[in-house]
C-alpha cells in the first residue's frame, strides 16, 4: 500500500491505491467557516468602534444633546408663548368665543404630541437628525404664517401644521439620549433634556405676558421663528447621525460602493430582508398604537402621564386669568407668576437627575451588578404624593386670595413632583423598551397630546363653577387614585411583565 501524499495547497489527503481525495477534519471544518462567510457579512459595531455613538466623546454626545434639548425648549415655549395673549387674539381676529381662542393654544399641543406617529417612523427609515432638520423647517414655516395670519381660520390652520412640524425634536430626543449613553449615565441627560418640555411652557408664558404689554402678539411668533432658524443652523452644523440601524446600513452602503462585493452577501443585525419601506412604515406607524392597546407598562404610564400634561397645561390655560382677575395684576406683572412653575419643574430635574443615577448604581451592585428599569421606579413613590398635595395647596390658596406667595408654592411643588414623575416614566421607558424607545414614548404622547389639547378647553369652565379650592380638590383626587398605584405596580410585577413582552428588551 502506498504511502499517503499531502497536497499542502489543496490540504487534501490521497489515498495511494485508490487516488481519491480525502478531506480531513480540520480542512473540512475551515471550508464550512469559508462557506459560512461568504454567504453572509454581518456588518456591526465592534466593542470599541468608533462610529458607535455610546463610544464618541463626552463633548461631542453632549453637544448633540444639546441641540436637541434646545428643539425640545423651543416647542413647548411656542405651545404656551401665546396662553397670556389669548383675548387680545380674540378681539383683534374677531373670534366668536373664549373656546376659539383657547383652541390657538390646544391645537398645537394636539399636533405636536401627535406628530410623532408621522415621525416617528421617518427617523427609523431616514435616521434621528434627517426627521429633526426637516420638522423644524416644516415649523419655521408655519410658524412665520401665523405671525402673518389675517383671520382666525388662517391662525389656527396654520398653528396645527407648525405643531406637526414641532415634534421632530420631541420624537428624536428619547432615541438620542438611548443611542448616545449607557443605563448608568442617563439619569442625568433626562433631567437637562426634559427641562426643556416642562420648563419652556413657564417661560413661552413669561415672554408672552411682556409681549401683550408691550407689543403685538404676532412678535410671539416672530420671535420664536428666529430662535428655530438659528437652531436650524446650529443643527446642520454639529449634528450627526446617531440611530445604529441607519449608521450601519450606511457603513453598508459605502463598502458596497467601494468594493466589487455582492450587496446579498452584506448584512447588519438590524435588516429583515423581506420587510419593504412601505411595510417598515406601516409598522412603525402603527407600533406605538399596538403598544399602547396590548403592553400594560405602557398604558400605566402613559395615562397617568397624560392626566399630569393635562394638568399642566389646564393651569397655564387658566394662570392669566387668576392673576389678574381674582389679584387685579396687569398681563406683565401677573405672568411672572408663571415662574413659580418654571421654578419648581427646574428644583424637581435637579433632584431627579443627582438622585435617580446614584439610586440606581446602588441598587445595581445589591442585585449583583444586574441593573433593572425598575430602579428607576424609587423617585415615582413620594413624588406620586407631592403632586395632589400641591395642587391642594395651590387650589384653596388661590380660593381664599391669600399673599400671591401661597399659590405660587402650591403650583411649584406640583410642578416639582410632575418633573420627576415625567423623569421617571421616560427613564423606565428608554430601558425596558430600548429597542422600540420611541415607539413606547410615542404612546405615551398619543394620550398626553389628547388631554393637553382637552384639559385647557374644560378649565375654565370648571373653575367658573366650582371654584378654585373644590375644582382642584377634584383633580387632586383623581391623580391619588391614578397615580398613587403606578410605582407599586411597576416595583413589584414590572419585571414579570416585561419578561412576557416581546417588545421589552431591558
Amino acid at each position: 500500500m502506498g504511502q499517503p501524499i499531502s497536497n499542502g495547497n489543496s490540504r487534501q489527503v490521497y489515498d495511494g491505491i485508490n487516488n481519491k481525495p480525502e478531506v480531513t477534519e480540520n480542512a473540512f471544518q475551515e471550508t464550512v467557516e469559508i462557506q459560512q462567510r461568504r454567504q453572509s457579512l454581518t456588518i456591526d459595531f465592534e466593542e470599541d468602534d468608533p462610529g458607535n455613538p455610546l463610544n464618541w466623546p463626552q463633548s461631542k454626545k453632549w453637544t448633540i444633546t444639546l441641540v436637541v434639548s434646545l428643539s425640545v425648549f423651543l416647542m413647548p415655549l411656542s405651545s404656551s408663548i401665546v396662553a397670556p395673549e389669548l383675548s387680545t387674539i380674540k378681539d383683534e381676529l374677531h373670534m366668536d368665543s373664549p373656546l376659539e381662542a383657547v383652541l390657538v393654544l390646544s391645537t398645537f399641543v394636539l399636533t405636536y404630541c401627535l406628530g410623532p406617529l408621522i415621525l416617528g417612523p421617518l427617523s427609523e427609515i431616514f435616521g434621528r437628525a434627517a426627521v429633526l432638520h426637516s420638522g423644524n423647517s416644516f415649523y419655521l414655516i408655519f410658524n412665520l404664517v401665523c405671525g402673518f395670519a389675517r383671520n382666525k381660520g388662517e391662525l389656527l390652520a396654520s398653528r396645527l401644521l407648525s405643531g406637526i412640524g414641532g415634534a421632530g425634536g420631541l420624537v428624536v430626543g428619547a432615541g438620542i439620549i438611548s443611542d448616545c449613553f449607557p443605563k448608568e449615565e442617563r439619569g442625568w441627560v433626562i433631567a437637562i433634556y426634559n427641562l426643556g418640555p416642562v420648563f419652556g411652557p413657564s417661560l413661552g408664558a413669561v415672554v408672552g405676558g411682556f409681549i401683550t404689554q408691550y407689543t403685538t402678539w404676532r412678535w410671539a411668533f416672530w420671535a420664536t421663528s428666529i430662535f428655530d432658524g438659528a437652531l436650524i443652523v446650529l443643527g446642520l452644523l454639529v449634528m450627526e447621525e446617531t440611530y445604529p440601524p441607519v449608521i450601519l446600513a450606511r457603513r453598508k452602503a459605502k463598502m458596497l460602493k467601494t468594493a466589487s462585493t455582492n450587496s446579498s452577501l452584506l448584512k447588519t443585525p438590524y435588516e429583515k430582508p423581506d420587510q419593504t419601506v412601505g411595510q417598515l412604515y406601516r409598522n412603525s406607524l402603527l407600533r406605538p398604537l399596538h403598544l399602547l392597546r396590548v403592553q400594560p407598562i405602557v398604558q400605566f404610564l402613559a395615562i397617568f402621564y397624560a392626566y399630569l400634561y393635562g394638568l399642566m397645561y389646564l393651569v397655564l390655560s387658566t394662570f392669566t386669568t387668576l392673576w389678574e382677575e381674582k389679584y387685579h395684576r396687569p398681563a406683565g406683572p401677573a405672568s411672572l407668576n408663571y415662574l413659580a412653575l418654571g421654578i419648581g419643574y427646574f428644583l424637581g430635574s435637579q433632584v431627579c437627575g443627582f438622585l435617580a443615577d446614584p439610586i440606581y448604581r446602588a441598587l445595581k451592585k445589591k442585585h449583583g451588578e444586574i441593573g433593572k428599569p425598575e430602579f428607576r421606579v424609587v423617585l415615582m413613590f413620594p413624588a406620586s404624593i407631592l403632586a395632589p398635595v400641591g395642587l391642594l395647596w395651590y387650589g384653596w390658596g388661590a380660593q381664599a386670595v391669600t399673599h400671591w406667595i401661597v399659590p405660587d408654592l402650591g403650583i411649584g411643588l406640583f410642578a416639582g413632583a410632575a418633573m420627576i414623575l415625567f423623569q421617571c416614566t421616560s427613564a423606565y421607558l428608554y430601558e425596558a423598551f430600548t429597542l422600540y424607545a420611541a415607539s413606547a414614548t410615542g404612546a405615551v404622547y398619543i394620550l398626553r397630546g389628547l388631554t393637553g389639547f382637552g384639559f385647557p378647553l374644560f378649565g375654565p369652565r370648571m373653575y367658573q363653577s366650582l371654584g378654585y379650592g373644590w375644582g382642584t380638590t377634584m383633580l387632586a383626587l383623581v391623580a391619588v387614585v391614578m397615580g398613587c398605584p403606578v410605582p407599586i405596580v411597576l416595583w413589584r410585577y414590572g419585571e414579570r411583565l416585561r419578561d412576557r413582552s416581546s417588545y421589552a428588551t431591558g
